[in-house]
């Protein structure tokens, strides 16, 4: 969680399901992306968060097919 008055920084991923079904500009905080192995990092933040949207909807998580870092950096 971050501290009051500290500013998150964000990483951006356009994520593609199995089923075919594609959302733009995820984001995933950079604290969350561990050293060289971004995309597993960012796919069990992105995981996570489709875990929790998923419990509050009834629905089940859609199964990630890929992802692609949205920018620069």
């Amino acid at each position: 969680m971050a501290k009051p008055g500290k500013r998150m920084e964000y990483v951006f991923f356009n994520v593609t399901y199995e089923d075919g079904s594609q959302r733009s500009n995820r984001r995933v905080p950079l604290d969350a992306l561990a050293g060289d192995d971004t995309d597993h990092s960012a796919r069990a933040a992105i995981e996570a968060q489709d875990r929790e949207v998923a419990e509050k909807s009834g629905k089940a998580p859609l199964a990630i097919k890929g992802l692609e870092r949205v920018g620069g950096r």
